[in-house]
C-alpha cells in the first residue's frame, strides 16, 4: 500500500510540474507575440519595407499559433492534474508538499478554463 502511494505521489508531481511547465510556455509565448507585434508597428512608423514586414507578420502568426497551441496543451495537463487530484484527496495528507504544490497550481490555473 505504502508502494502504491508513492507512485501516486509521482504521478501527482510529475502532472504538477507539467502543468506549471506549460503554464510558463504561455507567459513566454505571450510575451514574444507582444514584442513581435511592437516590432512590427514600428517597422510601419518607420516606413520599413512592406517585405520585411509582411515576413514579421507571419513570424507574428506562427507566434500567435504556437500560444493558442501550448494553452490547449496547458488546458489538457490541468484536467489531467485536477481530475488526478481528486482521486487522490481522501488517500493524501492535505499537509503533503506535493499535495499543496498541485492545489496551488490547480487553483492558479482554473481561472484560466472555467
Amino acid at each position: 500500500q505504502a508502494h502504491h502511494m508513492s507512485d501516486l505521489k509521482k504521478q501527482l508531481k510529475i502532472k504538477t510540474g507539467s502543468a506549471k511547465r506549460l503554464q510558463k510556455d504561455v507567459t513566454a509565448y505571450e510575451k514574444e507575440t507582444a514584442k513581435q507585434a511592437e516590432k512590427i508597428e514600428k517597422m510601419k512608423q518607420d516606413g520599413k519595407d512592406v517585405h520585411d514586414i509582411k515576413k514579421q507578420e507571419e513570424v507574428l502568426t506562427e507566434t500567435r499559433d504556437m500560444v493558442s497551441d501550448s494553452k490547449r496543451r496547458l488546458e489538457v495537463a490541468f484536467k489531467d492534474l485536477e481530475a488526478f487530484a481528486s482521486t487522490l484527496s481522501n488517500a493524501i495528507s492535505q499537509d503533503d508538499p506535493d499535495w499543496k504544490d498541485s492545489q496551488a497550481t490547480i487553483e492558479a490555473l482554473r481561472p484560466l478554463f472555467s
